[in-house]
């Protein structure tokens, strides 16, 4: 059974010197600050009683110091000194007992932890400090333990899910639900890989991503908890918890935890043949094509994945045959920005972003000649430039479509190096109709002698005539074939269909019905 991360429970809030001085033991003593009050959230790490002098070189950073102050009354610069030294030692507080050797708080040691910034203070009623330290240690013990048992639970949650086959996305939406918050994946350059979330919490976050990324590689202030993620020696990426609520030291957890899942992930290969990158890509792209997601609210997406998008023109293309890495690399080699990524049937998309005052056709042009200039039979379909982000859907609709309905004929068709609509004529309208009833009726209909044994041959012979508009000598050099053999072929097709090839109408006829069936079976 795969373990879910629905049994984390957080962490208690870090205990700090204010948290102390509220505890109902503490309050017993009437507490009193009387310096530092401006870093009263600073965390107790221990409570440590101690009278020497020289107490700083005891301590290691954090400790609440109580004290009588009995080894101190008397001499002002030892009381200096023992101020300085607990400034020194990063202590979080001292706490002075008033009494026989302090009745009142001394003005030497208060400003001394004033102009230091170390929280002092001071207990006007007797209080026994055993009680004081078994309160704040059994509370510190508490949620060490818990500490430990939540990042065992994570651990292990995690990585029953990696184990179980879980996608990428699957994990960091388990990360986001417990806490609460955006989760972003990035990578060194801070383009957005993932994220997971409240999608309207997400969508604000990516909105103003560029001032968030800065934010995120900084301090780990207002809730932006970071981990890096780093794989043999190599950091890579990090994840990022977003506008945190909880106890800081939860979050980061959370996240260290989280980025030992998401190293872990990508080791194993994620169940996936496509990198990070090539997923976000194909995420974005998918979803413009198909409109299930509205445009405008993946504007926020493309951006943080780091397409420029503010007064830009935005030219979709389709590539046939043509390899996602090749089209990256020729994209980078002619400083042309964009988006790449694989669709289905061997069909990439490519979303180019121009400056407007920019040549989109120039540029186009120059990027299909690379490309078919790597591989020759690659079929580069483009739609006209958009303007506005809410047509760019439309737009891959459309290059798609151009690109579906040539790539059945580029052998034998002299194409363009940028196929456009206007270049597909009737095989555009054919491929949107080939869905119809009347027209897979028809196609049967017309082809009936050639859909079965032999005449599969003699279909790829009528195939080649019709699209080389009836150029025997043509059709002959692509079959390579003689003249006479190709007329004993034609002979053989126009038998077997009832039909007369150079009779025009019977031979669009043939031609649409033909396009029809290539359409279908594609």
């Amino acid at each position: 059974m795969t373990t879910t991360l629905e049994t984390w429970e957080p962490l208690e809030p870090t205990l700090s010197v204010r948290k102390v001085l509220t505890l109902e033991r503490v309050l017993a003593g009437e507490p009193e600050v009387v310096a530092g009050a401006s870093q009263l959230d600073r965390a107790v790490r221990w409570v440590h009683v101690a009278e020497a002098a020289d107490v700083g070189v005891m301590l290691s950073g954090g400790e609440m110091v109580l004290t009588t102050g009995v080894l101190l009354a008397g001499d002002e610069s030892a009381q200096a000194e023992y101020i300085q030294s607990l400034h020194r030692a990063e202590a979080a507080a001292v706490v002075l007992g008033l009494g026989r050797a302090f009745p009142a708080p001394p003005d030497v040691m208060r400003r001394a932890a004033e102009r230091c910034g170390l929280p002092m203070v001071v207990l006007h009623r007797p209080f026994p400090f055993a009680e004081l330290t078994e309160e704040v240690q059994a509370r510190l013990v508490r949620r060490k333990f818990a500490a430990v048992s939540l990042s065992e639970s994570v651990r292990t949650a995690l990585t029953g899910l990696i184990t179980a086959g879980a996608p990428l996305q699957r994990l960091l939406d388990e990360i986001a639900h417990h806490s609460a918050c955006p989760v972003v994946v990035t990578n060194l350059a801070h383009r957005v890989l993932a994220t997971a979330g409240e999608r309207p919490a997400v969508d604000d976050v990516l909105r103003d991503w560029e001032r968030i990324a800065r934010q995120a590689g900084g301090s780990e202030g207002d809730g932006w908890i970071r981990a890096e993620l780093t794989g043999r020696g190599e950091r890579w990426g990090r994840i990022v918890l977003c506008g945190y609520r909880g106890d800081t030291a939860t979050g980061r957890l959370l996240a260290d935890r989280a980025a030992e899942a998401l190293v872990l992930h990508r080791m194993l290969g994620g169940n996936s043949a496509h990198t990070w990158e090539e997923q976000s890509a194909q995420s974005l792209l998918t979803d413009l094509v198909s409109g299930v997601v509205p445009a405008r609210q993946l504007l926020p997406r493309a951006r943080a994945a780091g397409l420029p998008v503010n007064r830009r023109a935005f030219v979709p293309l389709v590539i046939r045959d043509g390899d996602p890495a090749q089209l990256e690399r020729i994209l980078r080699l002619l400083g042309l920005s964009g988006i790449v990524a694989e669709l289905t049937d061997g069909a990439t998309a490519v979303l180019l972003s121009l400056a407007r005052d920019q040549d989109a056709s120039v540029l186009v042009a120059n990027f299909a000649a690379r490309v078919r200039s790597e591989a020759a039979r690659t079929v580069v379909a483009a739609a006209d430039p958009r303007i506005a982000w809410d047509d760019v859907p439309a737009g891959l609709r459309e290059a798609q479509h151009v690109a579906d309905a040539v790539a059945d004929s580029s052998a034998v068709l002299d194409l363009p190096a940028v196929v456009r609509l206007k270049d597909v004529h009737l095989r555009g309208l054919i491929r949107l109709l080939r869905d119809d009833p009347h027209v897979q009726s028809f196609a049967e209909r017309e082809l009936d002698g050639l859909l079965c044994g032999a005449g599969e041959d003699l279909l790829a012979v009528l195939r080649t005539y019709l699209a080389t508009g009836r150029n025997k000598s043509r059709t002959a050099q692509l079959h390579h074939v003689s003249r006479p053999a190709l007329y004993r072929r034609l002979e053989a097709i126009q038998g077997r269909l009832g039909v007369d090839l150079d009779d025009f109408e019977q031979a669009a006829s043939v031609h649409i019905a033909l396009l029809a069936h290539d359409a279908q079976q594609g």
